[in-house]
Formats: C-alpha cells, sequence, structure tokens
C-alpha cells in the first residue's frame, strides 16, 4: 500500500513538473515595443522576409482568383503551373473539380521526399484571396501585408499571431523549410522568419520605395 502511494506521489510530481515546464515554454514573450526599431532596421528585417514570402516554397499557393496553383518540380528552379490541369476554384480547396486533399494529405508526420506530394498538419489548400501575391515585387508584397484591408484585417502583431498560430498547427508555413528531401527550403528558418516579421513591425511596417 505504501509503495503504491508512493508511486503515485512520484507520477503526481512529475506530471506538476511536466505541466510547468510546458506552460514556462508556452508563455508568452514580451513583444518587441513599438518604436524601439528604427525605420533602416525595419527594412533589412524586410528584405529577409522578401526573400522568405517570394520563394516558391511561400508563394507558389498565393496565386491570383483564378485559383491556378503554381508549383516547382524538384530539381528545378522555375516555377510554373501545376501539373494535371489542376485549379482550386473559389472553393480555393478545388472542390469544384479535383479536391487538392486528393494528393495533398493532411499530416504531421515529415513530408516525404520528393516528388511525393507535399502535406501538412492542417487541410490543404491555396492561400485566402487576400494574401495573393505571387509574381508581385517585394514592394507591392510588403504594402498589401501592411493594409489591413488586404491581408485579412491584421496589424503588425496580428501578422506575427498568424504565424504562430499556424505553426501550433504544424500549418503550411513552418513546413516550408521542411518540405522533404529533394526540395529547396527559403532563406534562414521558421524561428528567424518570426523574429524578423516583429523586428519589422516594431519599426512601423516599413516598405522600399
Amino acid at each position: 500500500m505504501r509503495k503504491t502511494s508512493l508511486i503515485a506521489l512520484t507520477l503526481a510530481s512529475s506530471i506538476v513538473v511536466l505541466t510547468g515546464l510546458v506552460l514556462a515554454k508556452d508563455e508568452p514573450k514580451e513583444a518587441v515595443p513599438v518604436g524601439s526599431i528604427s525605420r533602416a532596421e525595419g527594412l533589412t528585417a524586410w528584405k529577409r522576409i522578401e526573400a522568405v514570402v517570394t520563394h516558391p516554397r511561400c508563394a507558389n499557393c498565393h496565386v491570383d482568383a483564378k485559383a491556378i496553383p503554381i508549383w516547382t518540380p524538384a530539381g528545378e528552379s522555375k516555377s510554373r503551373v501545376h501539373g494535371m490541369n489542376i485549379r482550386g476554384g473559389e472553393s480555393r480547396i478545388g472542390a469544384e473539380t479535383v479536391r487538392c486533399s486528393t494528393c495533398h494529405v493532411t499530416s504531421t508526420l515529415p513530408n516525404p521526399p520528393a516528388p511525393a506530394p507535399l502535406h501538412a498538419g492542417i487541410d490543404w489548400q491555396l492561400a485566402p484571396v487576400e494574401f495573393i501575391w505571387f509574381g508581385k515585387t517585394g514592394a507591392e508584397i510588403c504594402a498589401q501585408l501592411k493594409d489591413s484591408r488586404r491581408n485579412g484585417g491584421r496589424d503588425a502583431a496580428g501578422l506575427v499571431e498568424h504565424l504562430k498560430h499556424d505553426a501550433s498547427l504544424n500549418g503550411f508555413i513552418p513546413r516550408a523549410w521542411a518540405p522533404g528531401a529533394g526540395r529547396t527550403t527559403p532563406p534562414g528558418t521558421f524561428e528567424d522568419h518570426l523574429k524578423d516579421m516583429a523586428l519589422w513591425g516594431a519599426a512601423g511596417q516599413p516598405c522600399p520605395d
């Protein structure tokens, strides 16, 4: 009986410790204060952001209202129209023709090597119309991202939270840096991108001329 009690007490203590670690990990870190970053530093952060959002791994699904996805075959650097006559349709998930989920599995497992279809922890779809930017210049994307009327109603802090929320679901954004062997990745890491978005926001979201 005493042995059982000791085991129960040990397990309870372990749960408390683990819960504390999880809560400490999930505690929100203080945001970079607005105005604490210079415009020049903000523009430098934006250049790194631009290199990420214009990379094929991030831009290929941010297509226009025609909803024709783009892809970059393994071993190539040039993007092209998605094969097999795929169309996202008004639904942005291919519900009108062939659903994205026909090939792109919803899974938190690591992405398989190319040419197997990519997957993510959330249902596969094209980016919302508000986030159309494939083919746009860095300055155009910058202006769009800072405009709440064209970015889903988000301010600078909201954009950072969007990235964090997607990561919590094992979504598309962090997995751009883990697309499976044989595929290129955006520069830096997801954590670098998150930090740059915070710096850019703290600098007032400056855009290149």
